[in-house]
């Protein structure tokens, strides 16, 4: 026997009492069918649950998710719950998924290509979001790359399949994860998936979306003749080596095998490197303090934003890394035309660096550390003059005066919408923070 559902058959939202024109089916996954129906006048997605799947604690869940609402508008959370009138089962609605956001399997396949400025504005999102989940004493449990999607021009995300969200309690609720994902403490059987089981999750969601590689998959991974169930504990689970363990070389990348993550850990800045070490090394050894968590992500994401700077032979994107420069040495070559990269200009405000290129914004963070972090905010943007493109200048996108002090000694004032050319040991001073052009 199977629960499903048929074009043009209606079923009704529970506490709405809204009928749902089902339209056409858009896919089908182990707990169930997933419609896109009509409800109301808007298009919206239906879950339906196979029979294994509807059970009662199930539909609980669903009720309770949607009383909770979700953290913010990055979930595809569960509106109602929809049932059929001589349709055995049960489903659920939720906002249907654009088709600009893309799956992070899309990026392995080179079906998608985010820009490195993408990449980081998605990581941000991800870290951010789930963050305001874990906040509701929500965990997720099964962090992986098949239910977040992203936008490869914007780098907004979604966060899909939010059915299985429960409470962080420790107890018994359905779902494992995905393996690959789990952290090796859940493989092993040791505990149930939590809040701290998701930051591993997380930091390996991540790590494959700036890797393009498993942080686990090396010469370990490639010896394997059989990849069955033993392999895969003993890899995740038993004895998980990362590939770049500073400490530990038997699991390094092997070159024609594993070449994503050989290549693209050369491009990245030490900083970025550092957290995932830890992600993987304490992450693996003490779960309950060593777990990168979702803040240090969020920072780590926003510098890396701020880093982003073209290069000037062949206009591909590179990171300014700070480390590097303190210690003397030059910024190098360009990773992909291997020409000696030449630095743009660059704000500092505080202890941020902002790279001055195209595209480059400024956020109300970058001025008030304690506004918290919000990509809706910006207060300044690097644009262009009409006439003459060799000059740029930022122009003050805030509701309030900046003052600046120029090359020249002269202060002026940059009031909301006007602009200050973008020029070396340029003050401003942004009303509750100050910053120099560099």
């Amino acid at each position: 026997m199977t629960f499903s559902l048929r074009p043009n058959e209606v079923v009704h939202s529970v506490n709405q009492n809204l009928p749902c024109k089902i339209l056409e089916l858009l896919g089908s996954g182990g707990q169930g069918d997933v419609f896109r129906g009509e409800c109301g006048g808007s298009h919206v997605a239906v879950k339906w649950y196979n029979p294994a799947a509807a059970t009662e604690r199930q539909r609980n869940t669903i009720d309770e998710l949607v009383q909770l609402g979700p953290p913010d508008q990055r979930f595809l959370w569960p509106i109602d719950l929809v049932t059929g009138r001589g349709i055995e089962g049960f489903g659920y609605i939720m906002p249907l998924r654009d088709n600009r956001f893309k799956g992070i399997p899309d990026l392995l396949r080179r079906t998608a290509d985010p820009t490195f400025r993408a990449l980081a504005i998605a990581g941000f999102h991800l870290a951010d979001g789930y963050l305001k989940l874990h906040a509701k004493g929500r965990c997720y449990k099964d962090i992986n790359w098949g239910n977040v999607f992203l936008d490869p021009k914007t780098g907004d995300i979604l966060i899909c399949d939010n059915d299985n969200v429960a409470i962080d309690s420790g107890e018994e609720c359905g779902v494992g994860g995905t393996l690959g994902f789990m952290a090796p403490e859940v493989v092993r059987g040791e505990v149930l998936p939590s809040t701290q089981t998701d930051l591993f999750s997380l930091a390996v969601l991540l790590f494959y979306m700036f890797m393009i590689e498993h942080p686990f998959h090396g010469k370990l991974e490639a010896n394997i003749r059989s990849f069955d169930a033993a392999a895969k504990y003993q890899l995740y689970g038993n004895k998980p080596v990362f590939v770049f363990d500073p400490n530990d070389d038997s699991n390094r990348p092997v070159p024609g095998y594993h070449d994503n993550a050989i290549e693209y850990w050369k491009v990245y800045p030490d900083f970025l490197k550092q957290l995932f070490i830890n992600a993987f090394t304490n992450g693996v050894r003490d779960p309950d303090n060593g777990r990168v968590r979702e803040s240090e992500w969020r920072k780590a994401m926003l510098r890396l934003l701020d880093s982003i700077f073209p290069c000037a032979s062949c206009g591909a994107e590179n990171f300014y890394d700070v480390a590097n420069v303190q210690a003397g040495q030059n910024m190098g070559v360009c990773w992909s035309c291997s020409k000696p990269l030449l630095l743009p200009l660059r704000l500092k405000v505080g202890n941020q660096i902002v790279m001055l290129t195209r595209g480059t914004q400024l956020f109300q963070h970058h001025i008030d550390t304690t506004s918290g972090f919000d990509l809706t905010k910006v207060i300044g943007a690097l644009v262009q003059h009409p006439t003459d493109p060799k000059i740029w200048g930022l122009t003050n996108l805030s509701q309030s005066k900046w003052t600046c002090t120029g090359s020249d000694g002269v202060i002026r004032d940059i009031e909301p919408t006007k602009s200050i050319r973008i020029q070396p040991n340029v003050k401003i001073q942004f009303g509750t923070a100050d910053g120099e052009i560099r």
